[in-house]
C-alpha cells in the first residue's frame, strides 16, 4: 500500500524555519513527480512548490526565495525548507506524488501536517 507520511511541522514565530519531510513507500519514488501543496481554513488548496523526477523544480509566487524543494531519491524523501516564514504561510501541509505514463495517471496525496507561524 502507497504511503505518504509527512513529518516537521509545528509551532514557529514569524521569521522562524521549519524543514518539511515526506516519506514515500510502495511506489518507485524516483520516477514520480513531487510537489508540496497547502490548505489554510476557508480556503482552497494550493500548489507550494513542486519538483519533477528530473529535480526540475517550480514554486508559488507567495515563497519564492523563501521556500526550497528537494529530493532524496535513495532515502525516498522530499523536503520543503521554509525560511522567513510568516503568519499568512499557516496552514496544513500536504505531499502529493504523481506520475503519468500514456493514458495512465497514478497520484497519491499525505495526510497533512500542520504548520502555524504565530508569536
Amino acid at each position: 500500500q502507497v504511503q505518504l507520511v509527512e513529518s516537521g511541522g509545528g509551532l514557529v514565530q514569524p521569521g522562524g524555519s521549519l524543514r518539511l519531510s515526506c516519506a514515500a513507500s510502495e511506489i518507485l519514488f524516483s520516477i514520480y513527480d513531487m510537489a508540496w501543496y497547502r490548505q489554510a481554513p476557508g480556503k482552497q488548496r494550493e500548489l507550494v512548490a513542486g519538483i519533477t523526477s528530473s529535480s526540475s523544480t517550480n514554486y508559488a509566487d507567495s515563497v519564492k526565495g523563501r521556500f526550497t524543494i528537494s529530493r532524496d531519491n535513495a532515502k525516498n524523501t522530499v523536503y520543503l525548507q521554509m525560511n522567513s516564514l510568516r503568519p499568512e504561510d499557516t496552514a496544513v501541509y500536504y505531499c502529493h506524488a504523481v506520475m503519468r505514463r500514456l493514458l495512465e495517471k497514478y497520484e497519491y496525496w499525505g495526510q497533512g501536517t500542520q504548520v502555524t507561524v504565530s508569536s
